[in-house]
Parts: C-alpha cells; sequence; structure tokens
C-alpha cells in the first residue's frame, strides 16, 4: 500500500512553498499528495496570507486556501493525484494524526513577525518533534523544489547504528539519483592529551579513527545502487550538519525514541530545524 504524502497549508507563502516541494515528492514516490488545513491555524500564526489566495484582509474561506494550494500542487505536475481536507481542530493536532497513515509530513517554516526565515513557529517544531512518520520541514534559501533545483547530493547525520533515518536516506538518494552523503561528528575530549599512554598516535587520530570505523558499521547494509560519500568531521554534530546543509539539496535526521515523557527532539534535530540552509527531514527512530 503506498501512503499518501501529507501537506500543511496555512494560506502563508511558506506553506504554499511547501506545497511546491511536497508536490515534487509525491510525483517522484507515485503516491497521491493529500492538503491539509487546520482551521485554526490562524489562533497560533497570525494571518499573513500570501497574495495568490486572493486575500489582503486575513479573513478567506478555507476552500480558497485549498484551492489555491491544489493549483499550484498542479502548476508542475498536472496529472498528481491530489486531495484537500478542511479540519476543524488544532493544526498541529490534525497533522500528527494525519501522520499515522502518511509517508511524511511536509510542511513549511511558519514563524512569527520578522523571524519567519530564521525559526520554525510552534507548529513545524511541534510535528516534528510527535509525528509518526518523517516530517519535512522546507526551510533555506534553495529553489523550494525537491528536484531540479541544483543541490547534487542528500546529507544524512549518521549515529552509532544504521536507523531508520540512514534507511530513510538511502531511499531519497536512490529516488532521486544522487550522492548521499554520510557525515559522522567527533569530538576530542579536552582532558585528553598527547601524554595519555593509549593515545600514541595523538588523541585527535584515535578518535577519528573510531569514528570512521563507527560510520562503516552504521552503513553496512547500505544497498549497492547508492553512491555514498562518507565523511567524518571533527566538532559538535549540529555545527557539523549545519555547515554540510549549506549545499545540499536535503537534509536528514533522526528522532529520538520517546522517553518518559514522550516523543521529543533532540538537540541536533532541534538546532538545524532552526537554521539548516536546506530542507531537514526527521525520521523518528523504529524500534
Amino acid at each position: 500500500m503506498n501512503l499518501p504524502l501529507i501537506v500543511g497549508v496555512d494560506g502563508s507563502e511558506p506553506s504554499l512553498r511547501a506545497v511546491d516541494w511536497a508536490a515534487d515528492e509525491a510525483a517522484l514516490r507515485r503516491v497521491l499528495l493529500r492538503i491539509v488545513y487546520a482551521s485554526l491555524w490562524e489562533r497560533y500564526e497570525g494571518p499573513a496570507l500570501a497574495p495568490e489566495v486572493g486575500s489582503t484582509s486575513g479573513r478567506v474561506a478555507a476552500e480558497d486556501i485549498l484551492a489555491a494550494a491544489a493549483k499550484r500542487a498542479l502548476r508542475h505536475h498536472a496529472e498528481l493525484p491530489v486531495t484537500t481536507a478542511d479540519v476543524l481542530e488544532e493544526p498541529e493536532h490534525a497533522l500528527v494524526r494525519e501522520s499515522r497513515d502518511a509517508s511524511a509530513v511536509v510542511v513549511g517554516t511558519r514563524g512569527r513577525s520578522g523571524l519567519a526565515d530564521l525559526l520554525l513557529g510552534s507548529v513545524s517544531l511541534t510535528v516534528a518533534a510527535q509525528a509518526h512518520c518523517p516530517v519535512i520541514v522546507i526551510r533555506g534559501n534553495h529553489s523550494n523544489r525537491a528536484v531540479g533545483g541544483g543541490q547534487d547530493h542528500i546529507v544524512v547525520g549518521v549515529a552509532d547504528a544504521p536507523t531508520a533515518a540512514v534507511r530513510f536516506a538511502y531511499a531519497e538518494a536512490k529516488r532521486r539519483g544522487v550522492v548521499l552523503e554520510a557525515v559522522r561528528a567527533w569530538r576530542c575530549p579536552m582532558h585528553e592529551t598527547v601524554d595519555h599512554p593509549l593515545l600514541t598516535g595523538g588523541p585527535e587520530r584515535l578518535h577519528e579513527g573510531r569514528a570512521a570505523k563507527e560510520l562503516e558499521e552504521a552503513l553496512a547494509d547500505a544497498p549497492v545502487e547508492v553512491r555514498l560519500r562518507r565523511r567524518t568531521v571533527e566538532g559538535p554534530a549540529h555545527r557539523v550538519l549545519l555547515a554540510a546543509s549549506r549545499d545540499a539539496g536535503l537534509l536528514v535526521v533522526g528522532r529520538r525514541s520517546p522517553g518518559p515523557l514522550g516523543p521529543h527532539l533532540g538537540r541536533v534535530a532541534h538546532t538545524v530545524l532552526h537554521h539548516s540552509g536546506c530542507p531537514v527531514v526527521v525520521v523518528p527512530d523504529v524500534k
């Protein structure tokens, strides 16, 4: 069964740019695109409607917003199957619920006031933290298109073992026919010095070698048809991935398994969602 791709809209320009990206992705996956408008969105984010929605008053009917979004989706993919839904529910609750039966959920970088292009709104952050499927947040200064934007590779942050995020990245790289850059960050603790008896080659070399070994182990099940580029980089993981995102088409990171307090974003995912130079996918870990 091919699950639909969900995209959340609120009538803003960032959400319509997310529709552009979602339409490309749905066409690549050959799945239905479901456009969801949660009627209580304005309660959180304010009006700020896109010009093509057809009103500057901030008060338009849900069907106008959905019609503008559907038209935008079909602009580049006329044969794409598209459905729309007006949901009388808080937007984050609606999209998390929709995520139970979706291949992925796409949202924009809807922030408040002048921070819209820098920081995510509360809805996007909540969905990324709680969704049951991968969440794709469209941000960065690229073309807002999933294909044809000039970015020729995908970046994935690699943890200690094969993860759902790495498997997602394999599928996306294969689907697009692009290189997958697998990045493993490593740190050399400040207290370690060259005087340590086990560090004859220097502490940096030991930690870098360990990171390279862990990277290879995490990529042990890589499909042969995926073109891999392996990188180990010294530094905090969030800074390493932010740097890698600047010329990438997509950045893939994992989300920790739910703890005692439920699902939540780790520091790395939270930081790249706010500051990445390209769209970010947050993939929940599947146990």
